[in-house]
């Protein structure tokens, strides 16, 4: 990871999209960053140079979401027309265009053991649909929320968690789709959700300026982080469980500890508008963070706490 040990590198910038930027996310194995957008595109870039590696045109429309297989061989990317596409990260070659959604698919998650993916619809869709990975085979779909912002496999257990417009996240089985429980804590819309790496915990956040954390059991409350200012429209675990970051309409990314909810390092202020999606590098040492048409990347010294 040679770059993140040089002394005194603390943020550099990839540019290479043309328009805003929705979607950033970290290769499993910490070598790549897939990110996409407004210009239709899927980016594949090195983060120690910030050097692309590969474009992808596989979709007709604005890209919302991206998702990488657990062995960092595939992309799971979807778009404003409904289209999920799963295609090889090395190639560009698409494996399987899932077409089960009937508008905007703004979440795409894969299961633990990489063969089934859950994806999320917003507006006249308002489904989130489990399927088989590489064919495509609908498995279920589960109803009841209108217009979904998230949906998330959890990385340890076989439930997944899924926000909306409304103000609740429910958590359901992944096997069965049968409801678990509904976390009821937010006042309005929440955007964006985050399972702790053990699968214990659950952060969301969203239109309430709010970031919770709590039980993914139970439901209980166990911490609330009330530092932003506006919307919250991203929020990220870092892989070793320790920290939070979340970012959103203030256009300030802040990074707090997971227990306390205490913030735990001054604001990174490069972003001038609305950050979008945030990534943690697999070693919990480097945060992405999208925002217009670039991704900045912070070097998170946890040493200094």
């Amino acid at each position: 990871m040679g770059i993140y040990n040089r002394v005194g590198w603390e943020h550099t910038e990839y540019t290479g999209h043309t328009d805003n930027v929705f979607a950033v996310a970290w290769s499993p194995d910490g070598t790549r960053i897939a990110s996409g957008g407004r210009d239709n595109t899927v980016h594949i870039w090195d983060p120690l140079n910030c050097q692309r590696l590969l474009t992808f045109h596989g979709h007709p429309t604005c890209i919302l979401a991206i998702a990488w297989s657990p062995d960092s061989q595939y992309l799971a990317t979807s778009c404003t027309s409904g289209l999920v596409q799963v295609w090889q990260a090395r190639t560009g070659t698409i494996i399987h265009t899932y077409r089960g959604h009937t508008r905007f698919v703004r979440s795409v998650s894969w299961s633990p053991d990489g063969t089934c993916i859950v994806s999320g619809g917003d507006y006249g869709d308002n489904t989130v649909q489990v399927w088989q990975a590489f064919d495509g085979t609908h498995l279920y779909t589960h109803s009841g929320q209108y217009r979904i912002f998230s949906s998330l496999w959890s990385p340890r257990t076989a439930r997944i968690a899924s926000s909306c417009f409304e103000d609740n996240v429910q958590v359901w089985d992944a096997t069965t789709g049968d409801h678990q429980i509904q976390y009821d804590g937010h006042r309005g819309a929440v955007y964006a959700t985050s399972w702790s790496p053990d699968g214990t915990r659950i952060a969301s956040a969203g239109h309430d300026r709010q970031a919770h954390i709590w039980d993914a059991s139970s439901g209980q409350t166990l911490c609330i982080y009330r530092e932003h200012t506006h919307f919250i429209k991203a929020i990220a675990w870092s892989p070793n469980g320790d920290f939070l970051t979340s970012a959103g309409n203030d256009t300030i990314l802040q990074v707090w500890n997971a227990e306390t909810g205490q913030r735990l390092v001054s604001e990174f202020r490069q972003h001038q508008h609305w950050i979008r999606s945030l990534a943690w590098s697999p070693d919990s040492t480097v945060i992405a963070s999208a925002s217009q048409q670039s991704i900045h990347l912070w070097l998170w010294q946890q040493s200094r706490y």
